[in-house]
């Protein structure tokens, strides 16, 4: 077996690329602030637990729970879609938890960091690229989401109220478009 670092960055790339901690700030923002903090750690670990979960079982794990990975990424789509209204209408459609340690792992650790998105996104890469070279490229993922994580109020304070309030709506509109594509590019297959 090889490593490549041309693959490595590729797969890195990709997988930041369909993580999108960066677009997931201003969400991640309002989620501390409602939830009354984000366990960084916890948050970094669960995810990242997934994304090795899948990176090792994949098409497998869901098989064991019945499910196919449209349906999974319908259900994901779903819990994006809410968050990004949320996130435009300024409406809390998922009520918060008064322990911030249960919303560490959702919304935070799933979706949003490890979403039907990347999850599925793993199981594709592994079947171009060695398990090695996939593993290496959620490693580095994790650790700029966890870096994030623990900038968020450093972020916040660089933004300002108006500022954070902007990119939030600009952000959740992304948000609604990427759970509607996810939507609508796997729901065909769960209606046949």
């Amino acid at each position: 077996m090889e490593l490549r670092l041309d693959d490595v960055i590729t797969v890195t790339f990709t997988l930041f690329a369909i993580i999108d901690i960066l677009g997931s700030i201003p969400l991640l923002i309002s989620l501390k602030k409602k939830m009354g903090g984000i366990d960084e750690a916890k948050a970094t670990g669960i995810s990242g637990g997934l994304m090795l979960l899948f990176l090792l079982t994949g098409e497998q794990f869901l098989k064991v729970l019945g499910l196919d990975v449209g349906s999974f990424a319908v259900g994901g789509s779903i819990v994006i879609f809410i968050l990004g209204l949320e996130m435009v209408l300024g409406v809390e459609f998922i009520k918060s938890d008064a322990d911030h340690k249960s919303g560490t792992v959702v919304p935070i650790a799933f979706p949003l960091i490890a979403g039907s998105g990347t999850l599925t996104t793993i199981i594709s890469l592994s079947a171009n690229y060695s398990k090695w070279t996939v593993f290496i490229g959620i490693l580095l993922n994790l650790i700029i989401v966890f870096l994030v994580l623990k900038s968020l109020n450093y972020i916040a304070k660089l933004l300002g109220p108006a500022g954070l309030l902007a990119v939030r709506k600009f952000f959740g509109v992304i948000l609604l478009a990427i759970a509607v594509k996810i939507f609508a590019s796997n729901v065909g297959g769960l209606l046949k």
